[in-house]
C-alpha cells in the first residue's frame, strides 16, 4: 500500500511539474504580446505625426512631390503591416523615405527654421528613441519566450499549449542598407 502512495505522490509532483512549466511558457508569452502592444503603440504615434510633417514640408517644398509621395506610401504600407517580420520591414522602409524627408530641409532653409517643422521633427526623433526602446524590449521577451520553448523542459510542454517560436521585430538586412545610406537632395 505505501509503494502506491509513493507512486500517487511521484505522479502528482510531475503534474505540478508540468503545470508550473506550462504556466511560466505561458507568463512568458504574454509578455510577448504585451511587449508588441507597447511597440505598436509607438508605431502608431510615429504614423499620426508622419501627415503633420508632409503637410508641413509640402508648404516649402511642393515640387518634391516624388519624395512626399514615398514618405506617404511608405507609412500606408507599415500601418498595413501584420507581423513583427513584416512591420520591421516596413518601418525600415519608412524611416529611408523619413530621412530624405528630412534631407529636403537642409535644400530649404525656410523649411529648416518653420517652428512647425523643427516641433514634428522634436517629436519623431523622441519617438523613434521610443520604439527603439519598445523594441528592444519587445526583442528580450522574444529571447526569453523561444529559449524557454525550446529547451528541456519546455520543449516537452510547449506541445501541449501550441507554442511556437516567435518573430523578432527587426529590420532585414536589405532595408538597412537603405536606412543607413545617405539620402540625395536634388536641386
Amino acid at each position: 500500500m505505501s509503494g502506491f502512495f509513493i507512486f500517487l505522490g511521484i505522479i502528482v509532483l510531475i503534474v505540478l511539474f508540468v503545470i508550473g512549466i506550462y504556466n511560466r511558457i505561458v507568463g512568458l508569452s504574454q509578455r510577448t504580446e504585451q511587449a508588441f502592444a507597447d511597440v505598436d503603440v509607438q508605431l502608431k504615434q510615429r504614423h499620426d505625426l508622419i501627415p503633420n510633417l508632409v503637410e508641413t514640408v509640402k508648404g516649402y517644398a511642393s515640387h518634391e512631390k516624388e519624395t512626399l509621395d514615398a514618405v506617404i506610401s511608405a507609412r500606408s504600407a507599415a500601418q498595413a503591416a501584420d507581423g513583427p517580420a513584416a512591420q520591421g520591414a516596413a518601418e525600415g522602409v519608412l524611416g529611408a523615405a523619413l530621412g530624405k524627408l528630412f534631407a529636403l530641409a537642409e535644400a530649404y532653409p525656410d523649411l529648416k527654421a518653420n517652428t512647425n517643422f523643427l516641433e514634428l521633427q522634436r517629436e519623431l526623433s523622441d519617438v523613434e528613441n521610443k520604439i527603439a526602446a519598445a523594441r528592444r524590449f519587445f526583442n528580450n521577451a522574444v529571447q526569453e519566450f523561444n529559449t524557454a520553448i525550446q529547451q528541456v523542459p519546455g520543449n516537452l510542454v510547449a506541445p501541449l499549449g501550441n507554442f511556437t517560436i516567435k518573430e523578432y521585430f527587426e529590420v532585414p538586412e536589405g532595408s538597412r542598407d537603405q536606412i543607413e545610406a545617405a539620402p540625395e537632395v536634388k536641386f
